[in-house]
Protein backbone atom coordinates (compact mmCIF):
# COMPACT_ATOMS: atom_id res chain seq x y z
CA UNK A 1 0.00 0.00 0.00
CA UNK A 2 1.48 3.29 -0.99
CA UNK A 3 2.76 5.65 2.00
CA UNK A 4 0.62 8.75 2.62
CA UNK A 5 2.12 12.43 2.11
CA UNK A 6 2.33 12.58 5.77
CA UNK A 7 4.90 9.78 6.73
CA UNK A 8 6.53 10.88 3.61
CA UNK A 9 10.21 12.18 3.32
CA UNK A 10 10.29 16.28 2.43
CA UNK A 11 9.77 16.27 -1.85
CA UNK A 12 12.44 17.49 -3.19
CA UNK A 13 12.52 19.48 -6.57
CA UNK A 14 12.05 17.73 -10.08
CA UNK A 15 13.91 17.73 -13.14
CA UNK A 16 12.44 16.67 -16.15
CA UNK A 17 14.19 16.35 -19.40
CA UNK A 18 12.32 17.65 -22.41
CA UNK A 19 14.81 18.54 -24.82
CA UNK A 20 14.70 15.53 -27.59
CA UNK A 21 13.68 15.63 -30.78
CA UNK A 22 11.66 12.39 -31.15
CA UNK A 23 13.10 11.29 -34.12
CA UNK A 24 11.27 7.76 -33.93
CA UNK A 25 7.97 9.63 -33.26
CA UNK A 26 7.93 11.69 -36.47
CA UNK A 27 4.17 11.29 -37.17
CA UNK A 28 3.82 13.65 -34.21
CA UNK A 29 7.10 15.60 -33.93
CA UNK A 30 7.61 17.16 -37.24
CA UNK A 31 5.43 20.02 -35.93
CA UNK A 32 5.56 19.27 -32.11
CA UNK A 33 8.20 18.17 -29.59
CA UNK A 34 7.82 14.93 -27.89
CA UNK A 35 7.00 16.06 -24.42
CA UNK A 36 4.08 17.63 -25.94
CA UNK A 37 2.54 14.34 -28.07
CA UNK A 38 -0.72 13.47 -26.71
CA UNK A 39 -2.29 11.10 -24.40
CA UNK A 40 -6.25 11.99 -23.88
CA UNK A 41 -5.73 14.74 -25.37
CA UNK A 42 -2.98 16.08 -22.69
CA UNK A 43 0.62 15.85 -23.65
CA UNK A 44 2.47 13.42 -22.35
CA UNK A 45 4.34 15.79 -20.10
CA UNK A 46 1.49 16.84 -18.46
CA UNK A 47 1.16 12.93 -16.92
CA UNK A 48 4.56 13.00 -16.19
CA UNK A 49 3.93 16.22 -14.09
CA UNK A 50 0.50 14.38 -12.69
CA UNK A 51 3.02 11.07 -11.42
CA UNK A 52 4.69 13.96 -8.89
CA UNK A 53 2.10 15.94 -8.35
CA UNK A 54 -0.25 13.43 -7.20
CA UNK A 55 2.39 12.63 -5.06
CA UNK A 56 3.07 15.87 -3.44
CA UNK A 57 5.81 17.28 -5.20
CA UNK A 58 5.39 20.48 -6.36
CA UNK A 59 8.41 22.47 -7.76
CA UNK A 60 8.80 21.04 -11.54
CA UNK A 61 12.10 22.82 -13.94
CA UNK A 62 11.37 21.34 -17.71
CA UNK A 63 14.72 20.93 -19.36
CA UNK A 64 13.94 21.97 -22.94
CA UNK A 65 15.70 21.75 -26.02
CA UNK A 66 13.94 20.91 -29.66
CA UNK A 67 10.67 23.83 -30.23
CA UNK A 68 11.28 24.28 -26.23
CA UNK A 69 9.14 27.76 -27.52
CA UNK A 70 5.85 25.15 -27.70
CA UNK A 71 6.81 23.46 -23.84
CA UNK A 72 7.12 26.85 -22.19
CA UNK A 73 3.51 28.48 -24.12
CA UNK A 74 2.19 24.97 -22.66
CA UNK A 75 3.68 25.45 -19.35
CA UNK A 76 2.43 29.00 -18.59
CA UNK A 77 -0.63 28.90 -20.90
CA UNK A 78 -2.15 25.68 -18.45
CA UNK A 79 -3.53 25.98 -15.37
CA UNK A 80 -1.49 23.85 -13.11
CA UNK A 81 -3.02 22.59 -9.74
CA UNK A 82 -2.68 25.23 -6.41
CA UNK A 83 0.93 25.40 -5.38
CA UNK A 84 2.22 23.44 -8.41
CA UNK A 85 5.04 25.71 -10.11
CA UNK A 86 6.13 25.33 -13.42
CA UNK A 87 8.88 26.61 -15.20
CA UNK A 88 11.30 25.62 -18.09
CA UNK A 89 15.03 26.24 -18.88
CA UNK A 90 16.12 26.48 -22.06
CA UNK A 91 19.42 24.19 -22.04
CA UNK A 92 20.13 24.01 -26.03
CA UNK A 93 18.85 22.15 -29.16
CA UNK A 94 21.45 19.14 -29.06
CA UNK A 95 22.77 18.99 -25.19
CA UNK A 96 23.24 15.68 -24.18
CA UNK A 97 20.91 15.02 -21.05
CA UNK A 98 23.37 14.89 -18.40
CA UNK A 99 24.76 18.68 -19.82
CA UNK A 100 21.15 19.53 -19.82
CA UNK A 101 20.72 18.81 -15.60
CA UNK A 102 24.22 20.62 -15.29
CA UNK A 103 22.85 23.47 -17.14
CA UNK A 104 19.99 23.51 -14.06
CA UNK A 105 22.72 23.61 -11.36
CA UNK A 106 22.21 27.75 -10.50
CA UNK A 107 18.27 26.43 -10.48
CA UNK A 108 19.00 23.53 -7.92
CA UNK A 109 21.02 25.84 -5.50
CA UNK A 110 20.48 25.27 -2.04
CA UNK A 111 19.26 21.71 -2.72
CA UNK A 112 19.99 18.67 -1.19
CA UNK A 113 18.50 16.27 -3.22
CA UNK A 114 16.68 16.54 -6.74
CA UNK A 115 14.76 14.11 -8.58
CA UNK A 116 14.78 13.57 -12.26
CA UNK A 117 13.25 11.69 -15.07
CA UNK A 118 12.39 11.53 -18.85
CA UNK A 119 9.59 13.44 -19.93
CA UNK A 120 8.53 10.19 -22.28
CA UNK A 121 7.92 7.78 -19.72
CA UNK A 122 5.12 6.52 -17.51
CA UNK A 123 4.79 4.54 -14.36
CA UNK A 124 2.33 3.45 -11.34
CA UNK A 125 5.60 4.05 -9.36
CA UNK A 126 5.03 4.80 -5.53
CA UNK A 127 7.04 7.49 -5.46
CA UNK A 128 7.17 7.69 -1.38
CA UNK A 129 8.45 4.17 -1.15
CA UNK A 130 11.65 5.48 -4.02
CA UNK A 131 12.25 8.55 -1.43
CA UNK A 132 12.58 5.89 1.51
CA UNK A 133 14.83 3.87 -0.41
CA UNK A 134 17.16 6.05 -1.36
CA UNK A 135 17.19 8.08 1.94
CA UNK A 136 18.00 4.59 3.69
CA UNK A 137 20.79 3.34 1.29
CA UNK A 138 22.99 7.03 1.65
CA UNK A 139 24.45 6.19 -1.93
CA UNK A 140 24.51 9.70 -3.88
CA UNK A 141 22.07 8.41 -6.70
CA UNK A 142 18.58 6.08 -7.08
CA UNK A 143 17.54 4.84 -10.72
CA UNK A 144 14.45 3.12 -10.55
CA UNK A 145 14.90 -0.22 -12.91
CA UNK A 146 12.10 -2.16 -14.82
CA UNK A 147 11.89 -4.99 -16.85
CA UNK A 148 9.99 -4.11 -19.89
CA UNK A 149 7.85 -6.64 -22.06
CA UNK A 150 9.49 -7.50 -24.85
CA UNK A 151 8.18 -6.38 -28.47
CA UNK A 152 8.75 -10.03 -30.13
CA UNK A 153 7.20 -12.99 -28.57
CA UNK A 154 9.86 -15.85 -28.01
CA UNK A 155 10.49 -19.53 -29.26
CA UNK A 156 11.20 -21.63 -26.31
CA UNK A 157 14.24 -24.37 -26.95
CA UNK A 158 14.90 -27.76 -25.28
CA UNK A 159 18.84 -28.58 -25.63
CA UNK A 160 18.88 -30.97 -28.70
CA UNK A 161 17.03 -27.80 -30.39
CA UNK A 162 13.34 -28.73 -30.53
CA UNK A 163 10.85 -26.25 -30.26
CA UNK A 164 9.57 -26.63 -26.58
CA UNK A 165 6.83 -23.70 -27.20
CA UNK A 166 6.37 -20.25 -27.75
CA UNK A 167 5.73 -17.42 -25.17
CA UNK A 168 4.04 -14.34 -26.64
CA UNK A 169 6.11 -11.29 -25.60
CA UNK A 170 7.10 -11.77 -22.25
CA UNK A 171 8.93 -9.78 -20.01
CA UNK A 172 12.53 -9.09 -20.06
CA UNK A 173 14.81 -11.07 -17.68
CA UNK A 174 16.66 -8.05 -17.59
CA UNK A 175 16.69 -5.09 -15.74
CA UNK A 176 16.67 -2.05 -17.44
CA UNK A 177 16.77 2.06 -16.91
CA UNK A 178 13.66 3.71 -16.14
CA UNK A 179 13.89 6.76 -15.37
CA UNK A 180 12.73 8.33 -12.00
CA UNK A 181 15.95 9.13 -10.99
CA UNK A 182 17.03 10.72 -6.99
CA UNK A 183 20.11 12.54 -7.28
CA UNK A 184 22.35 13.94 -4.25
CA UNK A 185 23.20 17.73 -5.60
CA UNK A 186 27.03 16.73 -5.33
CA UNK A 187 26.09 14.40 -8.48
CA UNK A 188 26.06 17.58 -10.29
CA UNK A 189 30.21 17.92 -9.35
CA UNK A 190 30.51 15.08 -12.05
CA UNK A 191 28.42 16.34 -14.55
CA UNK A 192 30.12 18.58 -17.58
CA UNK A 193 28.03 19.88 -20.40
CA UNK A 194 28.89 16.95 -22.78
CA UNK A 195 28.08 14.47 -20.11
CA UNK A 196 25.64 11.77 -21.06
CA UNK A 197 24.17 10.87 -18.22
CA UNK A 198 23.62 7.10 -18.70
CA UNK A 199 27.31 6.72 -19.70
CA UNK A 200 30.42 7.72 -17.87
CA UNK A 201 27.99 9.63 -15.02
CA UNK A 202 25.83 6.75 -13.88
CA UNK A 203 28.81 4.41 -14.94
CA UNK A 204 31.10 6.23 -12.54
CA UNK A 205 28.59 6.66 -9.53
CA UNK A 206 27.99 2.39 -10.27
CA UNK A 207 31.65 1.97 -10.20
CA UNK A 208 32.29 4.48 -7.12
CA UNK A 209 29.17 2.04 -4.92
CA UNK A 210 27.12 5.25 -5.17
CA UNK A 211 24.54 4.36 -7.44
CA UNK A 212 21.76 1.87 -6.11
CA UNK A 213 18.81 0.59 -8.27
CA UNK A 214 15.14 0.94 -7.20
CA UNK A 215 13.06 -2.40 -8.52
CA UNK A 216 9.96 -1.32 -10.04
CA UNK A 217 7.82 -4.59 -10.70
CA UNK A 218 4.30 -2.51 -11.99
CA UNK A 219 2.77 -0.43 -14.68
CA UNK A 220 6.04 1.21 -16.86
CA UNK A 221 5.65 2.61 -20.82
CA UNK A 222 8.19 4.47 -22.57
CA UNK A 223 6.73 6.38 -25.76
CA UNK A 224 9.60 5.90 -27.75
CA UNK A 225 7.76 5.03 -31.02
CA UNK A 226 4.57 5.91 -32.92
CA UNK A 227 3.32 2.30 -32.06
CA UNK A 228 4.32 3.19 -28.05
CA UNK A 229 1.98 6.21 -27.92
CA UNK A 230 -1.24 4.33 -29.68
CA UNK A 231 -0.83 1.71 -27.14
CA UNK A 232 -0.72 4.22 -24.25
CA UNK A 233 -3.55 6.30 -26.01
CA UNK A 234 -5.37 2.74 -26.16
CA UNK A 235 -5.42 2.38 -22.36
CA UNK A 236 -6.56 5.93 -21.86
CA UNK A 237 -9.53 5.31 -23.63
CA UNK A 238 -10.08 2.44 -22.39
CA UNK A 239 -10.40 3.78 -18.99
CA UNK A 240 -7.25 1.85 -18.05
CA UNK A 241 -4.29 4.91 -17.57
CA UNK A 242 -2.48 2.52 -14.94
CA UNK A 243 0.28 5.59 -14.21
CA UNK A 244 -3.14 7.44 -12.85
CA UNK A 245 -2.63 7.65 -9.23
CA UNK A 246 -4.00 10.04 -7.43
CA UNK A 247 -5.91 13.41 -8.61
CA UNK A 248 -3.38 16.15 -8.86
CA UNK A 249 -6.30 18.82 -8.90
CA UNK A 250 -7.98 17.25 -6.25
CA UNK A 251 -5.21 15.67 -3.95
CA UNK A 252 -8.15 12.90 -4.06
CA UNK A 253 -7.94 9.07 -5.11
CA UNK A 254 -8.28 8.71 -8.53
CA UNK A 255 -9.89 5.67 -9.84
CA UNK A 256 -9.20 4.54 -13.43
CA UNK A 257 -12.61 5.41 -14.46
CA UNK A 258 -12.29 8.72 -12.74
CA UNK A 259 -8.81 9.26 -13.99
CA UNK A 260 -10.60 9.03 -18.31
CA UNK A 261 -13.69 11.00 -17.04
CA UNK A 262 -10.78 13.59 -15.99
CA UNK A 263 -9.11 13.46 -19.52
CA UNK A 264 -12.22 13.66 -20.98
CA UNK A 265 -12.67 16.85 -19.39
CA UNK A 266 -9.60 18.25 -19.85
CA UNK A 267 -8.45 17.50 -23.58
CA UNK A 268 -11.50 19.90 -24.21
CA UNK A 269 -8.56 22.91 -23.12
CA UNK A 270 -6.34 24.13 -25.37
CA UNK A 271 -3.03 23.09 -25.44
CA UNK A 272 -1.54 26.43 -27.37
Amino acid sequence: MPASPADAPARPPVVILCGGRGTRLQEHTRAIPKPLVEIGGLPILWHVIHIYAAHGFRRFLLATGYRGELIERFAAEHAWPQHVSVNCVDTGLDTPTGGRIKLLEPHLAGEQLFCATYADGLADIDLHALLRFHHAHRALASVTVVRPRLQFGVVELDQHDRVAGFREKPVSQHWINGGFFCLHARVLERLRADSVLEREPLQALAAAGQLRAYRHEGFWACMDTYKDAVALEDLWQAGDARWLREGAHTGEPCTRADAHARGTRLSAQPVS
